[in-house]
């Protein structure tokens, strides 16, 4: 720890954080609003509640699958792909190794789904990146007494540690808590922190325990600032965490000290220096960084979208029927108040009602013609404001899954293509947020961890005997500014979910361009060795637009290694000893190009197989599906049939029984004489 720096660069950084606070102070109001409405914190609050229409909530879940969906797939190759096997050995390491980390730790899962999500409410995600080393002291017996101290100049030398494991973390950075100096493009920026909430012990094992002790516990995260009897429980120390690109330096103070808690010189030596990828933002302009949630853009259209859903809440409540009554016959309340069922009610002085004309003459019910209009006329209203909203946002039929089974498989696709074009954007932007974090994330493992903590992520051990004897070449390589010899990048494709044949449709197109070129190309080696070399270079440039090809790429440089040297074993001395070499040479290209042909013919007939289940598979599913749509058609017509049959039944038989009683009471004719 460096000594304290004096309170006037506490104070110029605390300007720096002061003017972040003022120039976004709107955008934070606006930000806090939205999560409320998202989260619907507001219903409940109020005697009158207004019935909502929660469309914020909707267009978020249904928006944030659409653009990271799953966890993405690292692409790390040789910057330009060049005949370099420690080169390839070294982009295999790292990239499996990365792979491991994104898959064994949640860190980074947690991260994005968090990210993804303050980019469609507030309008901005971040992450920050650190090394994060668990160590363990070493020649400690079971009662933690050191039996290999050894007395240097009369004093006890301290118990050496070691590397149990080590990890490049990825934390998420509440929006409120992620700052940086004014610009208006992040190229611009000078200066990035972030507020970290440390508890008393926190402090303690971070900067010492003098320098915890005088460090104040009166912050916290927002939700554990309530108060409440327990307060002291929830008690932190608001610490900020500030990177100068200007300096090179890392400053730790907090608000209520004088006094810097801490200073480093550059911790991580990372090629931006800054730990933190470019925010992912929503809308934004090149004249400030502060962003524009997408919720604001369709603020008016949620806000009429409420009140048609309030006013449809009140019609419903009074469509119900009223009206009227006779009061001299009460019991003809009971025929809307009782039951649910067909029933007679018992009229007395029939005569006398028969002549008043019967219930029209006695019950007078309240028109709901206008009430029912005016309730159509609001659905019909709220429809559209959905659509406006949906076109603003753009999200399509084919995105909420609301296609017509009618369509055919060529019109989903093109009606799937559009619709994607105003995403795609989107999904260009979390794929490169997700490709800076993982270079961040690959510097840090480049730079700082141990060889053998890489060799056992990529699971080195599995590689293939060629490629691990160049692995001592590839980790030195590594060490040498990584990006600079390396790319790194994530597909938007391998966010999201797609159909699975995609990845089949790849392979087998790759394996039908690889074994095209192999059957024109091999039949000149063997006229031409003099050609080979050039055509295992044009092989070789034609393969590198293959991802499918990644996994065999080194099975394929040994092969193409192998007839390039084939293609040179020329010997000059004698037309005899030439002959023999040529011979030697077409035998050993006519077996190379004899175990690729297999090899191919092997990988179609697997690929062949595989679509061939899959095609049998989605067969019988959609007949199985059929049947059951067929079963539940007739079940559903059936029990039809019973109902109407049911009912026709009871109609009769009411019939009858109102017949018979009106025989009752009409009077008995007189006998003829």
């Amino acid at each position: 720890m460096e000594p304290m720096l004096v309170s006037s660069e506490v104070d110029r950084y605390l300007k720096i954080v002061g003017q972040y606070d003022n120039e976004f102070a709107k955008w934070t109001a606006r930000a806090k609003k939205i999560v409320k409405r998202y989260r619907d914190d507001t219903r409940g609050q109020t005697l009158t509640e207004s019935a909502k229409f929660n469309i914020l909530w909707s267009n978020v879940q249904t928006l944030t699958p659409a653009v990271y969906a799953k966890l993405p797939k690292a692409d790390i190759s040789r910057r330009f792909g060049d005949n370099d096997p420690v080169g390839r050995v070294a982009a295999q390491l790292l990239e499996r190794a990365i792979d491991f980390e994104i898959e064994h730790y949640p860190d980074f899962r947690s991260t994005m789904k968090y990210s993804v999500e303050d980019r469609f409410l507030g309008g901005r995600g971040s992450a920050w990146v650190r090394y994060e080393p668990h160590t363990s002291p070493i020649g400690i017996d079971d009662d933690g007494v050191s039996v290999t101290s050894t007395v240097e100049q009369g004093e006890m030398s301290e118990p050496m540690e070691q590397i149990e494991y080590e990890c490049a973390v990825v934390d998420y950075v509440h929006w409120r808590d992620f700052g940086h100096s004014q610009a208006r493009t992040w190229e611009e920026v000078g200066q990035v922190w972030r507020w970290v909430y440390m508890t008393r012990e926190a402090l303690v094992e971070r900067f010492g325990d003098e320098m915890a002790r005088r460090i104040p516990l009166d912050q916290g995260p927002e939700p554990l600032n309530a108060y409440n009897e327990s307060k002291r429980t929830y008690n932190r120390a608001k610490i900020c965490e500030l990177w100068d690109k200007e300096t090179q330096k890392v400053y730790w103070f907090c608000k209520g000290m004088p006094q810097m808690i801490d200073v480093r010189d550059d911790p991580l030596g990372l090629e931006g220096f800054f730990p933190c990828p470019k925010p992912l933002y929503a809308t934004t302009t090149s004249d400030t960084l502060v962003p524009v949630p997408d919720f604001v853009l369709y603020q008016d259209q949620a806000m009429e979208l409420d009140i048609l859903s309030d006013r449809i809440d009140g019609l419903v409540k009074a469509l119900r029927v009223r009206g009227v009554y006779d009061a001299s016959q009460p019991a003809l309340q009971r025929l809307l108040t009782e039951g649910d069922n067909n029933a007679l009610i018992p009229v007395d002085k029939w005569m006398a009602f028969s002549e008043k004309g019967g219930l029209k003459g006695s019950i007078d019910l309240l028109p709901l013609d206008t009430l029912a209009n005016a309730l159509l006329n609001c659905y019909r209203a709220r429809e559209d404001i959905k659509s406006q909203i949906y076109e603003i946002t753009g999200i399509s039929d084919i995105i909420r899954g609301t296609s017509f089974a009618s369509e055919t498989a060529t019109a989903q696709q093109i009606k799937g293509q559009y619709a994607g074009l105003r995403l795609r954007s989107m999904q260009e932007d979390v794929a490169l947020y997700a490709s800076e974090i993982i270079k961040l994330k690959s510097q840090v493992m480049c730079l700082h961890f141990q060889p053998e903590t890489i060799l056992a992520y990529a699971a080195a051990g599995q590689m293939t005997p060629a490629d691990q004897q160049l692995i001592p070449q590839a980790i030195e390589l590594l060490r040498n500014k990584p990006l600079r010899n390396f790319r790194v990048d994530i597909a938007a494709d391998s966010l999201v979910m797609l159909d699975e044949n995609q990845n089949k449709q790849d392979r087998m197109q790759f394996l039908q361009a690889f074994g095209g070129f192999l059957a024109q190309a091999l039949p000149v080696g063997q006229a031409s060795p003099q050609m080979v070399p050039m055509m295992m270079e044009l092989l070789r440039f034609g393969m590198q637009a293959f991802k499918a090809a990644r996994p065999i790429e080194g099975q394929i440089d040994a092969t193409l290694q192998q007839l390039q040297q084939a293609a040179q074993q020329q010997q000059p001395d004698g037309e005899q000893q030439g002959k023999q070499a040529e011979l030697q040479q077409k035998g050993q290209l006519e077996q190379g190009r004899m175990q690729m042909e297999a090899a191919l013919q092997q990988a179609k007939l697997q690929q062949q197989m595989q679509m061939e289940q899959l095609k049998n598979q989605t067969k019988l599913q959609m007949e199985q599906q059929k049947q059951q749509f067929e079963a539940q058609l007739e079940a559903m017509k059936l029990q039809s049939q019973q109902e109407a049959a049911k009912y026709k039944a009871d109609m009769d038989a009411q019939t009858r029984l109102i017949i018979a009683q009106m025989n009752k009471t009409l009077p008995t004719p007189p006998l003829n004489q």
